[in-house]
Parts: structure tokens; C-alpha cells; sequence
């Protein structure tokens, strides 16, 4: 799967909602109770962090849910992307681009949302072949107000703009026109996943499904 491929699957998945939970979760009995939750609530692209140990066996358990896209988060390197296709993942998402990452997801045929935030590192995406990308980390690089000024000289890249992303801000973010969706992790809070809060995470991603207007 060539890049442009991939970023026409990764495009569509960021279509299904308007925002992509981002979860760092350490216990992976909690992932299928996690995932019904999110995706009852309207949030089927579920992206889990590969920052825990439990992260790849929360994969395949949510890998099962019906009607959920899962996906890996954090995937820095070609075992991991490898890992995590193992694993069931439809997809991963990395902070930054290398040609090795790049050269082992298409190998595998795992569709990559790589990040970037510079001007040069788009365009260094776009020479390889892709135009679905992930802004990180959003607030800390320009935020809005510069993903707004990219989208003049760069007209056809599109984003998932992650870090920093807050339910008060998302709005603003998710009015540029190239914005497809963003990336929270507001949705399932420490908290919430100890004390196994399914009702109050469903509710989060029913709000946040609704942010787009």
C-alpha cells in the first residue's frame, strides 16, 4: 500500500468523526468496555497509544468491538508498526515522518498517519506521497491560527490536528477547511477508565461528536 493509499484510507476514517479519541491505557480487560462506550457515543476511530505495556493486547481486544476502527498510536519505528498490525490494528499514527516508517507500513499494507507541523515537513510528506497528516503537537506549534496560514501556500494537505486539543478549542479548529477532524484525549480520563465510568465516557464522546455543529 503506496502512500497515497494510505492516505486516502486514513482520510476516510477521519471523515467518521469529528474527533479521534487518543488513549494511553495500562489495562487491557478495560479496552472493551472503553471502545463499546466510544463508539456508542459516536466515535468509531479509537487510536491507542503504544506508551503502556497493555497498549498492544487493548488493541486486539478492541479490535473485536463491532463497528470501531482501531488503530496505534505512537508508532515510531517499522516493529512497531509491525506490532501493532499483528495486534489488529487498521491503522497508525505517528508524531513525526521517516522513510523507514514509511517503507514498512506500505510493506505490511498498514495505512500511516504521519505527523508534521513545519512547512518543510509537509512538504516533505507530500513529495512522499502524503496528504493526510497529523498536525502534533497542535497547540504548542501555532495552533488554529497556523494551520489557518498553512492552508494558503498548501492548499490540498489535509489534517488531523492532535496535542493540546481541548472541547473548548476543537471548535476552532474544526472550522478550517483543512481540518478533518482532531485528536483528543479529554474522552477517557485516568479516572474514569479506573473506576470503569463507561456511562460518563459514552456521554464525552456523544459531546464531542457533536462539536463539528
Amino acid at each position: 500500500m503506496q502512500p497515497q493509499a494510505q492516505s486516502q484510507e486514513t482520510y476516510r476514517l477521519c471523515q467518521l468523526a469529528p474527533v479521534i479519541p487518543v488513549i494511553v491505557i495500562g489495562d487491557a480487560a478495560r479496552a472493551e468496555g472503553l471502545a463499546r462506550a466510544l463508539v456508542a457515543g459516536g466515535l468509531p476511530v479509537l487510536e491507542v497509544t503504544l506508551r503502556t505495556e497493555g497498549a498492544l493486547e487493548a488493541i486486539s481486544r478492541m479490535a473485536r468491538i463491532e463497528g470501531g476502527y482501531v488503530g496505534a498510536g505512537t508508532v515510531l519505528t517499522p516493529d512497531d508498526a509491525r506490532r501493532a498490525k499483528d495486534a489488529g490494528a487498521r491503522f497508525a499514527v505517528a508524531p513525526g515522518l521517516t522513510e523507514t516508517l514509511a517503507q514498512a507500513c506500505a510493506e505490511i499494507e498498514l495505512p500511516l498517519l504521519p505527523g508534521a507541523v513545519t512547512a518543510s515537513e509537509i512538504m516533505r510528506a507530500a513529495e512522499m506521497g502524503y496528504d493526510m497528516l497529523k498536525f502534533f503537537p497542535a497547540e504548542t506549534s501555532g495552533g488554529a491560527g497556523a494551520l489557518k496560514a498553512l492552508s494558503g501556500p498548501l492548499p490540498k494537505m489535509r489534517f488531523c490536528p492532535t496535542g493540546g486539543v481541548t472541547p473548548q478549542n476543537a471548535p476552532g479548529y474544526l472550522s478550517l477547511p483543512n481540518v478533518v477532524c482532531v485528536g483528543g484525549s479529554w474522552l477517557a480520563p485516568e479516572s474514569a477508565l479506573a473506576s470503569e465510568d463507561w456511562a460518563g465516557i459514552e456521554e464525552r464522546a456523544r459531546a464531542a461528536s457533536a462539536l463539528r455543529g
